[in-house]
Parts: C-alpha cells; sequence; structure tokens
C-alpha cells in the first residue's frame, strides 16, 4: 500500500536511466563468492509484486525471466509480495515463499505493508496485523543470517533483536541494508477493519521499536561503509517515503522522520555515493529528494541535506512488466551505480 497521502496528484517525475554524476570513492572488495571481476556485477530489484490472480499465475514466468539473466549476484524484493485486498492467509505465504525459493540469485525480501499490516482490512481476512508480521517472520525468516533463494548467501542479521528481516551485507566496494519499513505510515494507520479507530499501544511500541532497529542498522552500515572506505551505500525498503505523485500530509507520514534525519546525517558523513531504493508507489522514478533545497527536507524538518543520495522506485502492480537491473561499475566509473529496466517479455 501507497504511504497515506492526501489526494491531491502532482506531476510524476521525470523517468531517469541514468544520473549525473555523483562522488566516488576508494573502492575496496570484500568477500563475493561466484564474482570474480572485482568491482563489476548485477543485482536485480523487484517490489509490488505480484498483485492479483493474473498476476500470481504470471510471476513464476517472471522469476524464471529474472533466472535467465546471466552473472547476477544477488536479488532484492523490496516489500508487498500481494495486493491489499486480498486475504493475506499463511497458504499464500507458502505460495510465494516456493516462488522466492526458486531464485537461482540469493534473494533478499524486505517486507511491505500488505503482507501484514494492512491485514486488518475486511477484504483482507480482518487479521491482527502483529500476528501477521508473526505468520511474515516464520514462513520468510525461519532461518536468520541467510537469504532466501535456491542458493542463499550468508547476511548480518538483526534476529538476536527480534528482527530477522533487517540484514545487511557487503559486495565489493558496497555497504548495503534492507530494512524493514514500510507504507501505512509503518503500520501507524489505525487498524479499523478490526475496530480501532486510533493507534493502539501495541502497534505503537510495534513500530517504534522496529523503527529504532531500522535506524540502527542505517548507523552500523554507514559506520562499516566509512571504515572500510567504500564507494557506496545502498539501502532497500518497501516504503515510498517521498511518493512525487501525491501531497503528502504529517498525519501520513510521521512515522518517517527519524530515519529521514538519520540518512541524512550519515550520508553527510559518507564521502561515497548513498542509493536508496524503494516500491510502494508502484511507478518507477528516480529523483534526489534529500538535496539541498528538496521541499523534503522542509516536509520532515530535517536539519541538513544529503546532496550525494539517489534515490530509485521501482515499478509494481500494473507497472510490474519489468524488472530492475542494476549495474555496479568497476572503480574508475563515473558512477558506482546505473540501471535499466528489462521487460519480462519480449
Amino acid at each position: 500500500m501507497r504511504i497515506l497521502r492526501t489526494s491531491a496528484l502532482a506531476a510524476t517525475a521525470a523517468a531517469l536511466l541514468t544520473l549525473p554524476a555523483l562522488a566516488a570513492g576508494t573502492a575496496a572488495a570484500a568477500e563475493a563468492p561466484g564474482q570474480a571481476r572485482e568491482g563489476h556485477f548485477a543485482f536485480a530489484v523487484i517490489g509490488d509484486v505480484p498483485y492479483g490472480a493474473a498476476e500470481v499465475a504470471a510471476f513464476p514466468s517472471k522469476v524464471d525471466r529474472i533466472n535467465a539473466e546471466p552473472e547476477l549476484g544477488f536479488a532484492v524484493h523490496v516489500g508487498d509480495i500481494k495486493n491489499g485486498s486480498s486475504p493475506c492467509t499463511d497458504e499464500y505465504n507458502a505460495m510465494i515463499r516456493a516462488q522466492f525459493d526458486r531464485f537461482v540469485a540469493p534473494l533478499v525480501y524486505a517486507p511491505g505493508d500488505n503482507e501484514w499490516a494492512d491485514c486488518h482490512r475486511p477484504a483482507a481476512g480482518r487479521y491482527h496485523p502483529l500476528e501477521r508480521l508473526q505468520a511474515v517472520r516464520s514462513t520468510f525468516f525461519a532461518s536468520p543470517g541467510q537469504t532466501l533463494g535456491s542458493r542463499p548467501m550468508k547476511v548480518e542479521s538483526q534476529a538476536a533483536q527480534g528482527f530477522p528481516e533487517n540484514v545487511s551485507f557487503r559486495r565489493q566496494g558496497l555497504s548495503i541494508a534492507a530494512l524493514h519499513v514500510v507504507g501505512s505510515n509503518n503500520d501507524l494507520v489505525p487498524w479499523s477493519g478490526i475496530g480501532e479507530t486510533s493507534p493502539t499501544p501495541d502497534q505503537v511500541a510495534e513500530e517504534r521499536s522496529r523503527m529504532d532497529a531500522s535506524i540502527d542498522l542505517v548507523r552500523s552500515t554507514f559506520a562499516a561503509a566509512r571504515q572500510k572506505h567504500d564507494r557506496a551505500v545502498v539501502l532497500f525498503q518497501q516504503a515510498d517515503m517521498f511518493d512525487p505523485t501525491f501531497t503528502p500530509t504529517p498525519e501520513g507520514s510521521s512515522a518517517f522522520n527519524r530515519l529521514v534525519q538519520a540518512i541524512v546525517d550519515e550520508s553527510g558523513r559518507f564521502d561515497g555515493e548513498v542509493y536508496l531504493f524503494d516500491g510502494d508507489s508502484h511507478r518507477y522514478n528516480v529523483d534526489q529528494p534529500l538535496a539541498s533545497g528538496s521541499p523534503w527536507l522542509t516536509f520532515y524538518g530535517v536539519r541538513g541535506s544529503a546532496d550525494n543520495l539517489t534515490r530509485v522506485t521501482v515499478d509494481g502492480e500494473a507497472n510490474a512488466t519489468n524488472f530492475l537491473e542494476v549495474t555496479v561499475n568497476r572503480p574508475g566509473a563515473e558512477r558506482t551505480l546505473s540501471w535499466k529496466r528489462i521487460p519480462y517479455a519480449p
């Protein structure tokens, strides 16, 4: 689900396949099994898929198409494995898990709100969201410290803190983290489907602890990048905190203030490039929402700016006709990452 917004529609940001050059740092190679070409590999990003019966039926073929792409180091699903108006059943989760296990490349999964936070809705089954959150963790994160996929890779996990879905790893000059940050104001929207008119104490406590953990992961990922002199930090999450197609409201975005400030703080202390990949708003977009002069800085009350941060939103829902193939360029290239949208069908 998108972050709660008012209905005023703003102009959609122009779709860009390339970006202006960003500051380059010094490469520091990390362990990367199967990657012989230091500092040069690719990964795939998808999100908000599959939505609805037709997309569910087509999802295996989409997995096949990604599997056919040569030499992917890993793949990432940035959340929302179903639409917000279909039942949040264990059987559905098991079906998606079976497809995730078919990925040849190790698959990192950052959960979205549709698979748990929005499950209170009548059409979704009137489940208690916190019960569905535990179901998601049981199904997809039963083996903390490793990814999904047919050939999982090891990752650092926050399982000890209760958040096995929050993971980080390094790949040849990149420090990478997947954050459990979702739409529906990071699950502070009231659970109206089960009779709640305001956030419950348990709901507020869960959101705060999960956001605390995500911010801790952001800070530790940047710290590792500074220590290793990495070229870039790459973050993944479901929530689009900077949706250009809607006018934001504080009530719909208040949960993200602390995270945005942390990203600005850490980006300012990092000499390399910063990338944030998200889904949620379903429309491909590339921008620099925290650069000097951005209205988002004022909206979130941010101190400072992050001119070195580029945000990329992947296509989803009806627009999920492609996946994003991201290339990590060799040291010395104009920019660390470049990407293109690859159609699932010719």
